[in-house]
Protein backbone atom coordinates (compact mmCIF):
# COMPACT_ATOMS: atom_id res chain seq x y z
CA UNK A 1 0.00 0.00 0.00
CA UNK A 2 2.98 2.30 0.45
CA UNK A 3 3.56 2.34 -3.31
CA UNK A 4 -0.08 3.18 -4.00
CA UNK A 5 0.00 5.96 -1.40
CA UNK A 6 3.12 7.47 -2.98
CA UNK A 7 1.44 7.44 -6.40
CA UNK A 8 -1.67 9.11 -4.97
CA UNK A 9 0.48 11.76 -3.26
CA UNK A 10 2.34 12.42 -6.49
CA UNK A 11 -0.88 12.73 -8.51
CA UNK A 12 -2.37 15.08 -5.92
CA UNK A 13 0.46 17.53 -6.65
CA UNK A 14 -0.74 17.73 -10.26
CA UNK A 15 -3.99 19.47 -9.36
CA UNK A 16 -4.94 22.58 -11.30
CA UNK A 17 -4.34 24.85 -8.32
CA UNK A 18 -0.78 23.57 -7.85
CA UNK A 19 0.05 23.81 -11.55
CA UNK A 20 -1.22 27.40 -11.79
CA UNK A 21 0.68 28.29 -8.62
CA UNK A 22 3.88 26.82 -10.07
CA UNK A 23 3.44 28.68 -13.37
CA UNK A 24 2.83 31.92 -11.52
CA UNK A 25 5.95 31.41 -9.38
CA UNK A 26 8.07 30.36 -12.36
CA UNK A 27 7.04 33.54 -14.21
CA UNK A 28 6.18 31.62 -17.41
CA UNK A 29 3.79 34.42 -18.36
CA UNK A 30 6.58 37.01 -18.11
CA UNK A 31 8.65 35.36 -20.85
CA UNK A 32 6.65 37.14 -23.54
CA UNK A 33 7.81 40.52 -22.16
CA UNK A 34 11.49 39.55 -22.03
CA UNK A 35 13.34 41.06 -25.04
CA UNK A 36 16.10 38.42 -24.89
CA UNK A 37 13.51 35.63 -25.12
CA UNK A 38 11.66 37.34 -27.97
CA UNK A 39 14.86 38.12 -29.88
CA UNK A 40 16.15 34.58 -29.50
CA UNK A 41 12.86 33.09 -30.63
CA UNK A 42 12.68 35.50 -33.57
CA UNK A 43 16.18 34.62 -34.75
CA UNK A 44 15.45 30.94 -34.27
CA UNK A 45 12.24 31.25 -36.29
CA UNK A 46 14.01 33.04 -39.15
CA UNK A 47 16.84 30.48 -39.22
CA UNK A 48 14.39 27.58 -39.18
CA UNK A 49 12.40 29.19 -42.02
CA UNK A 50 15.50 29.69 -44.14
CA UNK A 51 16.84 26.19 -43.46
CA UNK A 52 13.33 24.64 -43.79
CA UNK A 53 13.47 23.01 -40.38
CA UNK A 54 9.74 22.59 -39.94
CA UNK A 55 9.91 20.73 -36.61
CA UNK A 56 12.00 23.47 -34.98
CA UNK A 57 9.76 26.20 -36.42
CA UNK A 58 6.61 24.55 -35.08
CA UNK A 59 8.19 24.00 -31.66
CA UNK A 60 9.35 27.62 -31.59
CA UNK A 61 6.00 29.09 -32.61
CA UNK A 62 4.05 26.86 -30.24
CA UNK A 63 6.33 27.79 -27.32
CA UNK A 64 5.98 31.51 -28.02
CA UNK A 65 2.24 31.10 -28.55
CA UNK A 66 1.77 29.32 -25.24
CA UNK A 67 3.98 31.87 -23.44
CA UNK A 68 1.80 34.66 -24.81
CA UNK A 69 -1.34 32.77 -23.89
CA UNK A 70 -0.06 32.18 -20.36
CA UNK A 71 0.84 35.85 -20.02
CA UNK A 72 -2.64 36.90 -21.11
CA UNK A 73 -4.36 34.38 -18.86
CA UNK A 74 -2.30 35.18 -15.78
CA UNK A 75 -2.84 38.94 -16.20
CA UNK A 76 -6.60 38.54 -16.53
CA UNK A 77 -6.93 36.09 -13.62
CA UNK A 78 -8.26 32.58 -13.43
CA UNK A 79 -10.73 32.68 -10.56
CA UNK A 80 -13.99 30.81 -10.95
CA UNK A 81 -15.92 32.88 -8.42
CA UNK A 82 -18.56 33.95 -10.93
CA UNK A 83 -19.17 30.40 -12.17
CA UNK A 84 -17.62 28.34 -14.91
CA UNK A 85 -18.04 31.07 -17.53
CA UNK A 86 -14.75 32.86 -16.86
CA UNK A 87 -13.74 34.65 -20.07
CA UNK A 88 -9.99 34.32 -19.62
CA UNK A 89 -10.20 30.56 -19.08
CA UNK A 90 -12.45 30.18 -22.11
CA UNK A 91 -9.94 32.12 -24.19
CA UNK A 92 -7.12 29.99 -22.74
CA UNK A 93 -8.86 26.75 -23.70
CA UNK A 94 -9.91 28.03 -27.14
CA UNK A 95 -6.56 29.48 -28.12
CA UNK A 96 -4.78 26.44 -26.70
CA UNK A 97 -6.90 24.26 -28.99
CA UNK A 98 -6.05 26.53 -31.95
CA UNK A 99 -2.31 26.30 -31.21
CA UNK A 100 -2.48 22.52 -30.89
CA UNK A 101 -4.50 22.28 -34.14
CA UNK A 102 -1.87 24.41 -35.90
CA UNK A 103 0.92 22.17 -34.58
CA UNK A 104 -0.89 19.06 -35.82
CA UNK A 105 -1.53 20.70 -39.19
CA UNK A 106 2.05 21.84 -39.75
CA UNK A 107 3.64 18.61 -38.53
CA UNK A 108 1.36 15.93 -39.94
CA UNK A 109 -0.93 17.32 -42.65
CA UNK A 110 0.91 20.02 -44.58
CA UNK A 111 3.55 18.75 -46.97
CA UNK A 112 5.82 20.73 -49.21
Amino acid sequence: MDFVDSIIDFLSTLSTENILLYMDQAKVGDLIHNPIFLGTMGVLAIVSLIMKWRMLLVANLSMVGFAGLMSYTMQRGTSLDGGLGNDSLLIFVGMGAVIIAAVIYFLFIKSE
